[in-house]
């Protein structure tokens, strides 16, 4: 499996205590840094590349299962970013392999004080705590911007935070769909996840190749 956008390895590290062979692949080296370091605690195998979504080349490998979790697909800014994304995938995908993409074709939007925060993500590391709390998510014509505060506590108890901006593009499962046919993939039905505390509600996108 290949785990595109893998970060820290939320995902990545999940399926490879299940058993499943993994590559992480993303743009920013001191993520997979941090991955490396969190699988070889757990004594799992997590082979990394740092390479950007829009466009990558991994050369003779070949994955039965391309993963693109988180809404990831919608940072891309742009309809070619997306292409070339879906014509690296398709080009390393082993034959009758699947493109597996989740969206979240609507987020509600709230700003705070006006309505109760979601829960806050957290971590710990090295006597470190962390924690990333969203704060507002805001239209913005084709786009929603999703705002945190990220906090670290350290070990002698200061205090740092900091806020972040993400932008995710407007996109439905329909013109991604489309947009997969145009790079060779076949769409099949698409699947729900229903809304936790964990994670909002998403659409995964099934493209075959």
């Amino acid at each position: 499996m290949l785990d595109v956008g893998a970060g820290t390895g939320r995902v990545a590290l999940e399926l490879a205590e299940r058993g499943h062979e993994l590559w992480a692949l993303d743009r920013d080296a001191a993520l997979l840094e941090a991955l490396a370091a969190r699988a070889a605690r757990r004594w799992l195998c997590v082979s990394t590349v740092v390479a950007d979504a829009a466009g990558f080349d991994l050369g003779a490998l070949r994955f039965g299962v391309i993963l693109v979790p988180m809404q990831t697909i919608q940072l891309l800014p742009h309809a070619a970013a997306r292409a070339g994304f879906l014509r690296a995938a398709r080009s390393q995908l082993a034959p009758g392999g699947l493109v597996a993409l989740a969206i979240a074709e609507e987020l509600e939007g709230f700003e705070e004080p006006l309505a109760p925060l979601p829960p806050p993500d957290i971590g710990a590391r090295d006597g470190f705590r962390f924690s990333s709390q969203p704060v507002a998510v805001r239209e913005r014509g084709a786009t929603v911007q999703l705002e945190r505060i990220r906090q670290t506590v350290a070990p002698d108890g200061s205090l740092t935070a900091e806020g972040d901006l993400i932008e995710l593009q407007r996109l439905s499962a329909s013109v991604l769909e489309a947009e997969g046919a145009a790079a060779g993939l076949r769409p099949e039905p698409a699947r729900a996840i229903s809304a936790t505390a964990a994670h909002v509600g998403s659409t995964v996108v099934m493209l075959r190749g």
